[in-house]
C-alpha cells in the first residue's frame, strides 16, 4: 500500500567521497542515499519533492514513489558513456592531449563489446572512434562516412552496460587488452600507463554520475610489470638527478643548459664549486 506521509529535507554535506546526502521519511522511516556531487543531489531531491508535490504514492517499502518501480532504468553502455566523457574533456584540453585521449579511448572501446559476431575489423573500428566519435569537432562539422555509421552502429548493438565494468574481472581483462597493441606485439611502459589513465578517468566520472558504485575507480591501481619497470625508472638516481639545474662551469662562470636530455653521466658528476672556492 502506498503512504503520502512524506517529508524531504534539505542536503546534508558529508565528509567522505560521496559527500552530498539526501534525507527523506516516508511513513515515519528515514531514507538517504549520498551523491558525489550537488548537482546529482540536487536533481534527485528535487524529483522527490516533485512527486510529494503532485500526490503520488510512495512505496513504504522501497521509500520512492510508486510510479518510479514501473520504469525500467536505462541501461547506459560504455561507447555512450565514452563519448559523453570525451566530449565533456574535450573543452579543457590542449590539442595533443585531445589526441591522447582519443588514441587511448579508441583502443578501449573495442575491448568492451557484448558479442563478436559480424564485427567489423580493429583498424576500421579504431579509424572510426579516433577520426569521428571521440572527436567533438567532427562530429558537429560533417556526417559520417558510409563505414564509419556502420562500425558505429555496431558498437551501439555490442557495447556493454557501463554496469557491467562493477565486476572486477571485466576491468582486469580490459588492462590486460591495454597492454597489447593491434599487431599483437607489447605496448610501451609509458603506453599503457597513459591509456591506464584515461580509463581510470573514464570509470571515475561513470561514479560521479551514478552509473557505477565508488569501488571500480580503485579497481584500476593494479601495476603491470612493465608499469614497474617504468616506475623504476622514473626514480632512479640517474633521472633524479638529470632533473637539477646544470653546474656552473668554473671556466666562463656561465650556467650550462638546462635541457635534461643532453645531460651525461660525466657531466653530471662534476660538482658546483662552493661560493669559498670562488671567492679565493
Amino acid at each position: 500500500m502506498s503512504s503520502f506521509d512524506v517529508r524531504v529535507f534539505a542536503i546534508r554535506r558529508r565528509a567522505g567521497r560521496a559527500a552530498f546526502e539526501v534525507r527523506w521519511r516516508v511513513a515515519g522511516r528515514d531514507r538517504s542515499r549520498s551523491f558525489m556531487t550537488r548537482a546529482l543531489a540536487d536533481s534527485f531531491r528535487a524529483e522527490l519533492v516533485r512527486a510529494a508535490g503532485k500526490g503520488a504514492g510512495f512505496d513504504p517499502a522501497a521509500g520512492e514513489p510508486a510510479g518510479w518501480a514501473a520504469l525500467e532504468p536505462v541501461a547506459v553502455t560504455w561507447y555512450q558513456h565514452a563519448v559523453v566523457y570525451a566530449e565533456m574533456k574535450w573543452r579543457h584540453l590542449a590539442p595533443h592531449s585531445r589526441a591522447s585521449l582519443a588514441d587511448a579511448l579508441a583502443t578501449i572501446t573495442p575491448l568492451l563489446p557484448r558479442e563478436t559476431g559480424r564485427r567489423p575489423p580493429d583498424q576500421t573500428l579504431r579509424a572510426a572512434l579516433y577520426g569521428y566519435a571521440f572527436n567533438p569537432q567532427q562530429r558537429r562539422s560533417r556526417a559520417p562516412d558510409p563505414d564509419t555509421a556502420s562500425a558505429l552502429a555496431w558498437l551501439e548493438r555490442a557495447s556493454l552496460p557501463v554496469s557491467r565494468l562493477s565486476d572486477p574481472q571485466v576491468i582486469r581483462a580490459t588492462l590486460d587488452g591495454l597492454c597489447t597493441q593491434l599487431d599483437g606485439s607489447a605496448a610501451a611502459a609509458n603506453t599503457i600507463a597513459r591509456k591506464r589513465a584515461a580509463f581510470h578517468g573514464t570509470l571515475g566520472y561513470a561514479v560521479e554520475l551514478g552509473l557505477l558504485p565508488p569501488t571500480p575507480s580503485a579497481w584500476c591501481a593494479g601495476t603491470h610489470p612493465q608499469l614497474r619497470r617504468l616506475s623504476t625508472r622514473l626514480r632512479s638516481p640517474a633521472r633524479r638527478r638529470s632533473g637539477r639545474s646544470w653546474p656552473r662551469s668554473p671556466a666562463s662562470g656561465r650556467n650550462w643548459p638546462r635541457s635534461s636530455a643532453a645531460c651525461t653521466t660525466r657531466r653530471c658528476a662534476q660538482r658546483k664549486p662552493s661560493r669559498r672556492a670562488e671567492r679565493t
